[in-house]
């Protein structure tokens, strides 16, 4: 490497770019999810002169859009925990990252987002100034406004000395609960800066890292524990408790111990869809009648526009963050709201409740998982009545084709569900009898499922990745990237494609708020798409299996054929002619 410009051979001075890489490893970063630009210049010289010493520092994976490398690494921290590097250029990077860091924020998962900033000095006064027209148009008044609302911490790095102790510092704050993504600039004059080694400080993890959070006063579980014996019609409404594998437990344990339905909301699995006491997606038909609830780690539980529960209810918050801080409004009756990890609050009720329980409370907490029981055999009877309709040519019934697909699935593959409106039908036809083993994001933002899966894939390589996508979140997915990503790095995934050529969510908004209105008389929704077109070959386009379906005789010779090369290491689209919206 080129040692003119300020290294002194002769001592050991290193750029803030090498010590950046060092304290990215330090602090646990195995990989940076990277789309480069002219600020990273200082950061990829670093990166072939630590490989040229053989000195350790995060793998690099290129991504040709940011959205694919923001997701991925959600993915990644879906499955391990542990949040990664995303890497991006500016001000543009960082807006195609938004979407991804709205969607992660929401899902609680933790990513380090880390954007160059426009070079500061104009005339050669430093190393790494102005020298291309860009550098003068990519600075706006405030980079950080452009995910600010969707991160937890933000900071500009503002010389090379502190750049371990920035890197802990944002290290810490995205795995402490609740866990999300944090924002690091960093400007090319301040990466080529040089420091000697004795002047970076180190930061370790045992006496620098994140907090912990712990179970609640022994007093108000007491309070809590009461109230639940008391109860006739106890109703759990969950989330994400499944990102924990502890809070999973504890939720199923007391379900099945209280005899309480537990209803799962946004599409996520949190405990096995076969477990006694688990009652649907959701809460509407039983919050009239339920004289007890509990959120646990829930955002959405139930469309006050739509229901109410029951006046005389008593409502327990049960999560890290019982007051949801990064909402505005958040206005869902709690009367007791215990913060801290739900798992260890759920665990220290049980032990009340097994201390507590009279054998009336018994009795009544049995026959209430009876009825739960018959009611989940009712609802799986209902299903596989949807799915013996296989559809006709041209339109594929869904829930034909999950169950069908459901067949080839193992219990711990995981499925990325972006299907939007054919969501009911993934969730009632596939199996899924393991936690954080179907996903969906709490965030609103289109195009994370490929990418998410790819990440996913990078962390559980021995597990199948399965994105199922309706047309209209497709084309958000950037699938060129997703699938260039997946060829480079060889990481299949099984991508179905459920085409109904249109963004339905948009016709069924405007039926529900203008049901008799002139756009249902029109039958004009702005939603259409393109009716014709051949989405296995963007997969093909990078060395995937591709193949397009729309007779429903076709669906299981298909899935088997798309599962097989997936398995042999090749990715794969299926694209499936569903419904019309």
């Amino acid at each position: 490497m080129d040692t003119s410009v300020s290294r002194k051979t002769n001592v050991t001075d290193f750029s803030t770019a090498y010590y950046l890489l060092e304290g990215l490893k330090e602090i646990g970063i195995d990989y940076l999810f990277c789309n480069l630009g002219t600020d990273h210049a200082p950061i990829i010289e670093e990166m072939a002169h630590r490989r040229s010493r053989g000195e350790a520092m995060p793998k690099v994976l290129r991504c040709p859009h940011e959205n694919t490398a923001a997701h991925m690494a959600g993915g990644y921290a879906l499955v391990t925990g542990r949040g990664q590097g995303v890497l991006v250029h500016v001000d543009v990077g960082t807006a195609n990252a938004a979407n991804a860091m709205h969607n992660l924020y929401r899902s609680r998962l933790p990513v380090l987002l880390m954007a160059g900033k426009a070079p500061y000095t104009s005339h050669g006064e430093l190393v790494g100034t102005r020298d291309t027209h860009v550098h003068f148009v990519q600075e706006p008044f405030d980079q950080g406004s452009l995910v600010r609302p969707y991160t937890k911490w933000e900071w500009t790095l503002p010389s090379g000395v502190v750049v371990k102790e920035a890197l802990q510092r944002a290290y810490s704050i995205m795995q402490s609960e609740p866990r999300g993504p944090v924002y690091l600039m960093m400007q090319r004059e301040t990466l080529t800066e040089y420091w000697g080694a004795d002047e970076i400080h180190r930061y370790p993890g045992d006496r620098y890292g994140a907090t912990a959070s712990g179970g609640a006063d022994p007093k108000l579980i007491t309070a809590l524990a009461d109230r639940l014996l008391a109860a006739e019609n106890p109703i759990l409404i969950t989330g994400y408790g499944g990102l924990d594998a502890l809070g999973a437990q504890k939720i199923d344990e007391l379900g099945q111990f209280a005899g309480m339905a537990v209803f799962e909301a946004n599409s996520k699995s949190n405990i096995s869809y076969e477990s006694p006491c688990f009652a649907g997606f959701s809460p509407d038909d039983s919050l009239p009648d339920a004289d007890f609830g509990m959120l646990v780690d829930v955002e959405v539980p139930w469309f006050p526009a739509e229901v109410q529960p029951n006046e005389n209810s008593f409502w327990v918050h049960i999560d890290v963050d019982v007051l949801k801080l990064g909402s505005p409004m958040w206005t869902f009756p709690g009367h007791l709201r215990l913060q801290g990890n739900s798992g260890r609050i759920l665990d220290q009720l049980l032990t009340e409740l097994k201390d507590k329980a009279t054998p009336r409370f018994k009795a009544a907490a049995a026959a209430r998982l009876q009825r739960l029981q018959a009611a989940g055999a009712a609802r799986r009877e209902h299903a596989a009545a949807l799915a013996a309709d296989r559809g006709k040519p041209g339109a594929i019934n869904p829930h034909y084709l999950m169950a069908e697909l459901g067949k080839v699935l193992d219990d711990e593959d995981i499925i990325f569900n972006e299907a939007v409106t054919n969501t009911p039908a993934v969730l009632m036809q596939i199996p899924r009898r393991r936690p954080n083993t179907a996903f969906n994001t709490n965030g609103a933002g289109l195009g994370w499922s490929g990418a998410m899966a790819l990440g996913a894939k990078l962390a559980a390589p021995n597990r199948t990745m399965v994105q199922i996508a309706g047309d209209g979140s497709f084309y958000f997915c950037n699938p060129c990237s997703v699938f260039a990503v997946s060829q480079q790095y060889r990481l299949p995934i099984f991508a179905i494609v459920l085409d109904n050529s249109g963004w339905s969510a948009v016709k069924q908004s405007t039926l529900r708020v203008f049901p008799k209105g002139d756009a249902n008389s029109a039958n004009e929704f702005e939603a259409e798409l393109a009716t014709v077109a051949e989405f296995s070959k963007v997969a093909e386009a990078f060395g995937a299996y591709g193949e397009k379906i729309c007779d429903p005789a076709e669906v299981p010779a298909a899935i088997a054929r798309c599962a097989k090369e997936v398995r042999g290491g090749r990715s794969a689209l299926l694209h499936v002619r569903v419904t019309r919206m």
